[in-house]
């Protein structure tokens, strides 16, 4: 999760870019792929509309948490985003499974493929992923969307040149194998890739506290702080895929110590965990009406 110390551009210029280059390709990398009776371009070419979904998504995700809180929406539609990753995760993955399923059909009947599109449009895949991983260049250090989005298309880049190298060897070798077998190699990678984003995205729709934050170190934090004597009814949770939010209950037997405690306390949040909406409760613990909050077991 970032520590949100830095202002985070609208990306809306990078995911229309993103978008238009991915759609353009996908329809160019389709239309050959039936051409050249290539699996492995058509592979590459599903799993390239499942980046097209992907960017979609998380382009429309990060409008929607930018709406202000209204109504029943108290924390406005920032979880969107979560939604979004996990969405695309599922997607990418039954796109995966047919894939797959055509691969192993292939293996018993190969088909008569045109080596020579298949390198050319590969190595166009190249070029357009890594130009679509370069407009999340900058933005990847300071937003987690970003840097999923560089990645991903940094990766795509990596299959692409996969893809033109069986491309390469099928033309040496005049084995058709290579081509639904290349299209397993992506469908794996494609798992390897998604598999870590899935656990990831449910964890979070789950309200599991972000990869990075562990509540442990925090609880650690706050029984260092002066005049804590205990904490409980401690939670983490991400508000957005960028976005962490904490509640705790503090004993401090000495009473409320002021406002800049708070403000020390949520700014030390900030800047070790990126915690950025924290809130605060503090009890003196004398014992004569305990927190019904305060077991470990009751949430």
């Amino acid at each position: 999760m970032p520590h949100g110390q830095h202002p985070q551009p609208r990306p809306d210029r990078a995911f229309a870019l993103a978008v238009a280059l991915n759609a353009g390709f996908v329809l160019l990398e389709a239309a050959m792929g039936l051409y050249a009776g290539s699996l492995a371009l058509l592979a590459d070419a599903g799993h390239n509309l499942s980046d097209v979904l992907a960017l979609s998504l998380a382009w429309g995700a990060a409008a929607l948490a930018r709406r202000p809180p209204a109504g029943r929406f108290t924390y406005g539609l920032r979880g969107s985003t979560i939604w979004a990753a996990l969405a695309n995760a599922m997607l990418l993955l039954v796109a995966v499974g047919a894939i797959a399923w055509e691969a192993v059909h292939r293996f018993s009947s190969p088909a008569e493929v045109s080596a020579g599109v298949v390198i050319a449009v590969a190595l166009a895949g190249v070029v357009v992923n890594t130009a679509t991983a370069a407009l999340f260049l900058r933005r990847r250090h300071h937003d987690l969307n970003a840097r999923g989005a560089f990645l991903h298309m940094a990766a795509d880049a990596a299959i692409s040149l996969g893809v033109a190298l069986a491309g390469v060897a099928i033309l040496w070798t005049g084995w058709g194998w290579l081509d639904p077998a290349i299209s397993l190699v992506i469908a794996a990678a494609i798992v390897a890739g998604t598999w870590e984003l899935l656990r990831e995205s449910l964890a979070l729709a789950l309200h599991s506290a972000p990869r990075g934050v562990d509540p442990a170190r925090v609880r650690a934090y706050f029984a260092a702080l002066p005049g804590v004597a205990g904490i409980h009814d401690l939670h983490v949770w991400a508000m957005s895929t960028t976005e962490v939010a904490l509640t705790a209950h503090l004993v401090m037997p000495g009473g409320h110590p002021g406002d800049p405690f708070l403000a020390d306390a949520a700014r030390e949040l900030q800047h070790r965990f990126g915690i950025g909406h924290a809130t605060l409760q503090i009890e003196h613990g004398n014992g004569e009406r305990p927190c019904h909050l305060e077991p470990e077991d009751v949430v």
